[in-house]
């Protein structure tokens, strides 16, 4: 912010036009929050593991991905989507899953499969420490992820949650899942930011999508660790009003 060096009210018209610059003035911050997904931004994406094990059977990815995840753009009832939901134990989803898969394909994939290849890649501390960044800077943070009960005691200690997160929203404890816009509206309302000064990172395009309707700002981050490092160059791009789509 600059302000006139003279008393002039009107210092176009003054006969010494000069500005000093305010030491005090900062550019206004345009963002308030930044959410997080977790599988796929922390870990290797689950959908990439999908790819995997659908081309060990012959699969490909978008079928794979619907037998044993469901439609991910949707909220259905799927045994995947009830699981995430909490309306369903793992058990109970593991043996639908393999049951719809077999009879759909011939082929009873189990999920449990797809999952345990996340830990492969172990966790990616860039990540970590980019939150820790964000956090430090002045920015509410938020875990956003779609999720089992039975899952928690195996992925809460891979993350410092308390130290990263101002709030960590499970699907499976708030009843909801993504893409459902109330997991997001739930999140903002616990934060207290409005919609349009929230910045949102997913692997899933179904969920960024969801996340941009209700006028939060996505980040799209692709299943390798060189997309992630990307979507980080472009999340500080967002951050510092530099990036538009």
């Amino acid at each position: 912010m600059r302000t006139p060096s003279s008393t002039c009210s009107r210092p176009e018209n003054c006969r010494h036009n000069r500005y000093r610059v305010d030491p005090h003035w900062r550019p206004m911050r345009t963002y308030d929050a930044v959410l997080f997904d977790y599988g796929g931004i922390f870990t290797d994406s689950p959908f990439a593991a999908a790819k995997a094990l659908g081309a060990e059977y012959g699969l490909g990815f978008e079928e794979t991905s619907r037998l044993v995840f469901g439609p991910y753009d949707e909220d259905t009832d799927h045994p995947w989507h009830q699981l995430e939901r909490g309306e369903m134990g793992l058990e109970q989803a593991r043996s639908s899953i393999r049951s719809l898969s077999e009879e759909a394909s011939g082929l009873a994939l189990d999920p449990v499969d797809v999952l345990t290849r996340l830990g492969d890649g172990g966790i990616r501390e860039f990540m970590i420490d980019k939150v820790r960044a964000v956090r430090a800077a002045g920015y509410k943070t938020a875990l956003i992820t779609n999720n089992a009960r039975e899952f928690r005691a195996l992925w809460e200690p891979t993350l410092p949650l308390e130290e990263l997160f101002v709030e960590v929203v499970d699907s499976s404890e708030v009843g909801f899942r993504k893409p459902d816009p109330r997991i997001f509206e739930l999140t903002l309302e616990r934060l207290a930011v409005d919609p349009t000064r929230a910045v949102f990172l997913d692997d899933y395009r179904g969920n960024v999508l969801a996340a941009e309707k209700l006028g939060i700002t996505g980040v799209l981050v692709g299943h390798e660790i060189a997309d992630a490092h990307d979507a980080l160059t472009e999340l500080d791009a967002v951050l510092a009003g530099r990036y538009r789509r």
